[in-house]
């Protein structure tokens, strides 16, 4: 459909996104690209993209907000094909949800899961909360912080996010703790 900016298949069924309102989408999209763009700079092993089309499965074609996977060519489960799309479950899936929760909390969120999506975040703007799961025996299960209240990835070494400061907009805390993971032994 020429005429359409952005649509996703989920689940089988064509979705069309609310057009995005700043502070509820467009400010922690960049925030969140911000942080995913450090860390992939430091990894050349990785890729970070925004709103890139991946093709999960025959019923499911997304434009996650942001992704971030190991390249093919490191061991990476997905590749990206002729046409320049990505084909299979990247290792993190990041969505800002807002007018869309109801579906990437739910219907989004088993499709990334069945399909091997290894991790899935996703910022609820409305609820200004950011809940991250990885995938464990097959089930997504939420990552809790640690005791300095940092979510980290189990896929991505040094990938730690500090959610509080993410959701207070200090984008310099949350790059400062990005670098502490990335200088850390993990």
């Amino acid at each position: 459909m020429t005429n359409v900016k952005k649509a996703e298949l989920i689940e089988g069924v064509v979705n069309m996104p609310s057009p995005a309102k700043l502070k509820k989408h467009g400010k922690p999209q960049i925030a969140m690209a911000g942080w995913l763009v450090n860390y992939a700079a430091q990894h050349p092993k990785t890729e970070a993209a925004d709103n890139a089309t991946v093709m999960l499965d025959f019923d499911n074609e997304y434009q996650p907000d942001l992704l971030l996977r190991i390249l093919p060519e490191h061991g990476g489960q997905s590749r990206t094909t002729a046409e320049d799309y990505v084909e299979g479950a990247p290792e993190l899936a990041v969505e800002i949800a807002s007018s869309s929760a109801g579906y990437d909390l739910h219907a989004k969120k088993n499709a990334y899961r069945r399909n091997g999506v290894r991790e899935y975040l996703v910022w609820i703007t409305q609820e200004n909360r950011i809940v991250w799961w990885k995938l464990v025996e097959g089930e997504f299960v939420e990552i809790e912080p640690d005791a300095d209240g940092l979510l980290k990835s189990s896929i991505f070494p040094g990938l730690w996010l500090d959610a509080a400061a993410m959701l207070e907009g200090d984008l310099a805390k949350v790059l400062s703790r990005l670098q502490d993971g990335m200088r850390s032994a993990a």
